[in-house]
């Protein structure tokens, strides 16, 4: 396999961390993106101390600032992001009603969730489009999912919705230009967001993500993906 550059966002913790870890295991460089610059440094040094080729990132998605530095950054130094995994989010308000939810909250949890990701597919999705090669996967939620969506946390439920969406659109517009895009929901998994009785391990989390940042040229896009197959909308 040939070395892929990946850029994980939300790459300190949880699963997030994991993606960062397998894509290095499978010798890619990985740029591990982080709001916290101390916690980006911790997360690589124990990736470099398993002998991993991952690097540091200080990205908050919601600064566009950020996100026109990470590009920057890894053209000069790379030639691109080859890979793109748009793993960070925020969960507001999770057993609020959508009666009592405030517009901040609503706001707070699209402007991360949503806009963030939408920006980081502008930055970085045209680059490999011109290289005719690169993979995109939005990490989703079966909260997401209309098939059977319920009153669960009302704001991180349809910004999960909205990326489903997205994905669909960015899908189309990248067929056939060597890019693929896929959402992945990881499932309940035991991490600072999903608690300690979540079923699901972090390395099970990762497991389709990396599986989709890593396809082959006639593999699946436009997918909605839950261990390694296809899901309803």
């Amino acid at each position: 396999m040939s070395q892929h550059t990946a850029l994980v966002t939300g790459g300190n913790r949880g699963i997030g961390l994991e993606v960062c870890r397998q894509l290095g295991r499978l010798g890619h460089r990985v740029l591990l993106g982080s709001r916290s610059e101390s916690a980006a440094s911790r997360a690589v040094a124990d990736c470099r101390k398993a002998g991993l080729d991952v690097r540091a990132v200080t990205l908050d998605v919601t600064r566009p600032d950020d996100i026109q530095a990470a590009r920057s950054f890894a053209d000069e130094q790379f030639g691109g992001v080859d890979i793109l995994v748009n793993n960070a989010a925020i969960l507001l308000s999770e057993n609020t009603s959508i009666l009592e939810m405030t517009r901040d909250e609503l706001v707070a949890t699209f402007e991360t969730n949503f806009y963030a990701q939408a920006a980081m597919c502008q930055a970085f999705v045209p680059g490999m489009m011109s290289r005719r090669y690169g993979r995109v996967v939005n990490v989703s939620s079966q909260a997401g999912q209309l098939a059977g969506m319920g009153t669960y946390a009302p704001a991180y439920s349809m910004s999960k919705t909205a990326l489903n969406a997205l994905t669909r659109i960015l899908a189309e517009t990248t067929r056939k230009s060597g890019v693929l895009v896929n959402c992945v929901n990881p499932g309940w998994v035991r991490t600072d967001m999903g608690g300690a009785h979540a079923p699901r391990s972090v390395e099970q989390g990762a497991d389709t993500i990396v599986w989709a940042a890593t396809l082959p040229a006639n593999g699946p896009t436009g997918a909605f993906l839950s261990d390694r197959k296809r899901i309803e909308w």
